[in-house]
């Protein structure tokens, strides 16, 4: 049996997992969903202690599945515990030494984001909004659900001026599963960094920036695939 640990992004929340987790157990596996920390002062490595705090002590084979922002926090997990692998969704890739803050103007994101949405017809300079750019593919009655709880607190500031720790990737395998329909990370600028600092494969498939929310029966049979 396999045990997924799965991380949330920005929202930080276990809920954005709730989805997939049944769907995990279903298969036979284990699944455990974190809360990421509210405190506004917490560091990367307060995210990290967080994660593994909420781990059974002796967790056997575990898988680590990180969402858009925790790629920045799952390679300090894995290089903490022993892991036998790391799935990245939508994820940021950090350089080292480079914080989160700084992720975006390193790796063009604004530019490609803008690019995308002329592509694809929308307003290039339209302000963000989490229900065209998240939550376009989820269904209705799972983003009323998700504005019924109430905005998440974020990510701290400290996380965002905390430089990335780590020379180099960890010592784990590693996949990388990238939606088609992303919005805020289109495919193909996660390619290009994707390509450039981890060099491994990027894997498409359908759905958005919350692909466990729109679509987590065939976001699980790619993670377990």
């Amino acid at each position: 049996m396999t045990e997924y640990v799965l991380i949330p992004g920005a929202d930080g929340r276990a809920w954005y997992w709730h989805r997939v987790v049944p769907e995990l157990r279903a298969r036979g596996h284990e699944a455990i969903a974190v809360d990421l920390p509210e405190d506004n002062t917490a560091d990367l490595a307060a995210y990290t202690d967080a994660v593994i705090d909420q781990l059974d002590a002796a967790p056997g084979r575990l898988v680590v599945v990180a969402q858009s922002l925790a790629g920045f926090i799952a390679p300090l997990v894995c290089q903490r515990i022993p892991v036998e692998r790391l799935i990245l969704v939508n994820a940021m890739v950090p350089a080292p030494g480079e914080s989160p803050g700084e992720w975006w103007g390193n790796t063009g994101h604004p530019q490609a984001r803008r690019a995308s949405a002329l592509r694809d017809g929308r307003d290039p300079d339209a302000a963000f909004d989490p229900l065209v750019d998240f939550f376009h593919d989820v269904p209705p009655e799972i983003t009323s659900e998700a504005l019924a709880i109430g905005p998440p607190g974020g990510p701290s500031e400290a996380l965002f001026t905390d430089p990335w720790p780590l020379s180099g990737w960890p010592d784990v395998p590693t996949r990388f599963l990238q939606g088609r329909d992303d919005r805020f990370f289109p495919l193909e600028f996660q390619r290009r960094v994707v390509a450039e600092r981890l060099g491994v494969p990027v894997e498409p498939l359908p759905g958005g920036h919350l692909v466990a929310l729109a679509r987590p029966e065939q976001l699980t049979d790619w993670i377990c695939g």
